[in-house]
């Protein structure tokens, strides 16, 4: 897709319709066309106005149902997710005001983890309140993988990568986990599945989460494995295992103890454990790229070594 991305009749097409849009928004162009992010999946363009940039966001035809789930998001939500300026629903194009400044570099400054607090608060509810909407989500095109479909999913990745043994022995893992964590019946919704300090935005005060296109139906405490084994735990310095997790955690765990009060702590704790370790094989299965096994492999190896 890259060589679409970068193709002058396309960029024309997207180029004429960014114009449409701003022009009905009353925004006043500024200067060129930026291209700053242009990969496989999905490129963006950056677009200078008078009263600050907006971007446009294309997907590749797998993601391409992000621009509809974000228009579901910010209409059960409109306090935890952005709503878009513009959307074309059959392209899958999007036009977004500007996010603010990347948690990433915030971090940096601050040299502090304490704004991850804000996101984690703000995915968990707003998984909690999207529970209803599984079949409208399914009906997008949001990926299923939930617990009952997990295992058939794993399966088939194992084919589609030719993979070592170990990881096509780890498909019992798969069902097995799936198995212990279904009893605690917290409801599939949507999921993030690549929550990292990339995705996260500050302006005005806000924390907003952005950047849906790797989301999924799935058990909602798989954001976890990317957001705390992936990224906290590595802490300020990047050293593996240098930051306790568990705060961050229990932000997360908030909202669900107060929307399942029968389940205690520790068994929400412990569904985190579970989830953790099996949300790297949901990774694996939703975010594989055909020619990029590399990356799969990687996350196949946080399950199957990460342990339980």
């Amino acid at each position: 897709m890259k060589e679409l991305w970068s193709d002058p009749a396309w960029l024309a097409g997207a180029h004429a319709w960014i114009d449409e849009q701003t022009a009905s928004l009353g925004l006043v162009r500024a200067g060129e066309v930026e291209q700053p992010h242009l990969e496989t999946w999905s490129t963006v363009l950056k677009v200078p106005t008078t009263t600050g940039p907006v971007w446009f966001k294309a997907n590749h035809g797998p993601l391409e149902h992000e621009a509809a789930l974000v228009t579901l998001l910010t209409e059960r939500v409109p306090d935890l997710v952005q709503a878009l300026l513009a959307v074309d629903l059959d392209r899958g194009w999007m036009l977004m005001s500007d996010g603010g400044e990347r948690l990433r570099e915030l971090i940096e400054v601050e040299q502090s983890l304490e704004r991850w607090h804000h996101a984690l608060d703000a995915v968990a509810r707003i998984s909690l309140a999207l529970e209803d909407d599984v079949d409208h989500l399914l009906a997008l095109g949001v990926p299923d993988l939930r617990l009952a479909t997990l295992p058939a999913g794993y399966a088939a990745l194992m084919d589609e990568i030719d993979a070592e043994p170990r990881f096509r022995e780890a498909a019992a893992q798969v069902a097995d986990l799936s198995a212990r964590l279904a009893p605690y019946g917290i409801r599939d919704s949507v999921q993030h599945d690549d929550l990292h300090d990339g995705q996260i935005y500050v302006r005005d005060g806000r924390h907003w989460v952005l950047d849906w296109g790797d989301a999924c139906v799935s058990h909602p405490f798989f954001v976890l494995s990317v957001a705390l084994e992936g990224q906290l735990a590595w802490g300020l310095d990047d050293e593996e295992s240098s930051v306790d997790t568990a705060p961050f955690r229990d932000t997360f765990l908030a909202p669900y103890a107060a929307a399942y009060p029968h389940l205690s702590h520790a068994d929400l704790a412990e569904a985190v454990r579970l989830a953790t370790r099996l949300g790297w094989a949901v990774r694996a299965v939703n975010g594989h790229i055909a020619g990029d096994k590399d990356q799969t492999v990687t996350r196949l190896t946080m399950f199957v070594d990460g342990g339980v």
